[in-house]
């Protein structure tokens, strides 16, 4: 009783802080509401992960609240997507000061990130379609934001069309799921006895919606337009897409994985997945626009993730897209001071690098191999002994056989260490969060995860060899397509703003 009346307690404080700071995004577009308002709009923003954070460490059960599912993966989810917008909203404080949209900003900031924290907490089914379908409203009004430029506006019509198919078949699939099984509920619709009323075409048909649904918010191919276009927007907007919004498919994905057996729609979501990957890292090394390169790094990251969603490896999905999201929040604010460096390895023996070179992808191959066969009968584990041994070659490679002397290897291989065992600290701290979260784990068939490690290791293969050949024309060609791919549509495209010219003349005017 005591547990219930704290859930209750804290669930009601967390609508209530929620709703004041909707309404205080609201009174902020007042004008006669001073600037520095923001300040104090800030903090009340500040209130809801708090709470979220207070329920997290005190649920311990999972319960259905009216039409609200209350587990751990819920509450996580709600303080992972709050706590980003506040420090997002915290750092747009000066950053956007003396933008016209300031105001407006803020208050559509805000709705979205509730709408993105009611949508995973719904265990209603029409709740989070309509959460879900608020929150990307307001994430293309977000996009659109400067709407007197014109790529603004043409790139809020990219990806408010896409955003439109994606929300439309989630709509489908969830009456098409309530008109076979008359449930609203998640714990009473994915069930068993449930999915007995489908019939195999009638869940694959549910399947394939959703798949669709979630692959335009993750921008895979061939729906990765929008986020190429939306570089447009201020920086702080590209930052909050990574706080539950373009990562949104793998909450969703686990949410319905009872759906999924392991059948046609996980396997043409491992295939767009995989080629997204190949894709995304593509544009990420061809471009030379910081922006850019971080969206290509996204689509990449966010097809591993559906990748691991396809093989039912849940868990490890939802670990990806927190990590990553706080990890590229955090590259988008900071990229007005980015500034490559290009330095020449001067001093540094050839042969013995080559050496230690040798001993780092030796250490690859021995890691991925051991951690594979301690589970060989896992799909997910192949997938991961493959990312595993790659990851520690390329470490080795950059912060060993690189590193300058002795001392400079030393510090390499002591910093390799250290990023190990903090891997493991924060593994082991989401598997204690997440341990009674339900999930649903069948995976597609063996040789459909063998292909997609052929078509990983052929990609990898084949830019390994494109990128030591620079003069064939096979590398041209591979380069100018990534390139072309990377970069918005003509028509989105303005040398120089059209919409500043009103406002110099007018400077010019007045002076």
């Amino acid at each position: 009783m005591l547990f219930s009346l704290n859930l209750s307690l804290l669930l009601t404080l967390f609508f209530i802080m929620l709703m004041v700071s909707g309404l205080s995004g609201l009174l902020f577009l007042h004008p006669r509401v001073p600037l520095r308002y923001v300040r104090i709009h800030v903090g009340i923003v500040a209130l809801p992960p708090l709470v979220s954070l207070l329920a997290l460490i005190n649920t311990n059960v999972n319960e259905v609240v009216g039409p609200l599912y209350l587990d751990n993966l819920a509450w996580l989810m709600a303080f992972f997507v709050l706590l980003i917008g506040l420090v997002i909203q915290r750092f747009s404080v000066r950053y956007l000061m003396g933008d016209q949209s300031y105001r407006k900003y803020f208050m559509l900031f805000t709705l979205t990130t509730s709408g993105a924290s009611i949508a995973w907490l719904s265990g209603d089914l029409r709740l989070m379609v309509i959460s879900w379908g608020a929150t990307l409203v307001c994430l293309t009004l977000l996009i659109r934001l400067n709407s007197e430029w014109k790529v603004a506006r043409e790139a809020a019509k990219v990806s408010g069309r896409l955003f439109i198919l994606s929300w439309f078949s989630l709509f489908i699939a969830v009456i098409w799921l309530f008109q076979v099984t008359g449930q609203w509920q998640f714990s009473l619709a994915l069930t068993n006895e449930s999915f007995t009323q489908l019939g195999a075409w009638g869940r694959t048909g549910i399947n394939l919606l959703i798949i669709l649904a979630v692959l335009i918010p993750a921008a895979q191919w061939p729906f990765q337009r929008w986020l190429i276009e939306s570089v447009v927007a201020p920086t702080p907007v590209s930052a909050i897409m990574h706080a539950g919004l373009v990562n949104a498919g793998g909450i969703m994905l686990t949410r319905f994985s009872p759906l999924f057996n392991g059948g046609v729609a996980s396997i043409m979501l491992l295939i767009l997945a995989s080629v997204s990957v190949l894709i995304g890292s593509g544009i990420s090394l061809v471009q030379v626009d910081y922006k850019r390169q971080l969206v290509g790094s996204t689509i990449g990251q966010m097809g591993f993730m559906l990748i691991q969603c396809a093989l039912g490896a849940y868990m490890a999905a939802i670990i990806h897209l927190i990590l990553h999201g706080l990890f590229k929040a955090t590259l988008f604010l900071k990229a007005g001071s980015e500034v490559r460096r290009f330095e020449a390895l001067n001093g540094v023996n050839k042969r013995s690098s080559y050496l230690w070179i040798l001993a780092g992808r030796t250490l690859g191959l021995l890691g991925g191999f051991a951690f594979w066969f301690m589970a060989p009968g896992e799909g997910y584990q192949l997938i991961s002994a493959l990312i595993l041994g790659w990851s520690l070659s390329v470490s080795w490679t950059q912060l060993v056989a690189f590193g300058k002397g002795g001392i400079g290897r030393i510090v390499g291989l002591s910093f390799l260490g250290g990023a190990a065992i903090i891997y493991f600290i924060i593994h082991n701290l989401f598997n204690m969060l997440l341990q009674k979260t339900v999930f649903q784990s069948v995976q597609p068939p063996m040789i459909v995860v063998i292909l997609i490690v052929c078509i990983l290791l052929f990609g990898c293969t084949m830019g390994a060899w494109v990128a030591r050949n620079r003069s064939s024309a096979f590398f041209a060609v591979l380069y100018l397509w990534l390139v072309r791919l990377g970069e918005a549509k003509p028509k989105s495209i303005e040398s120089h703003p059209n919409y500043l010219k009103q406002y110099l003349s007018q400077g010019g005017n007045q002076s």
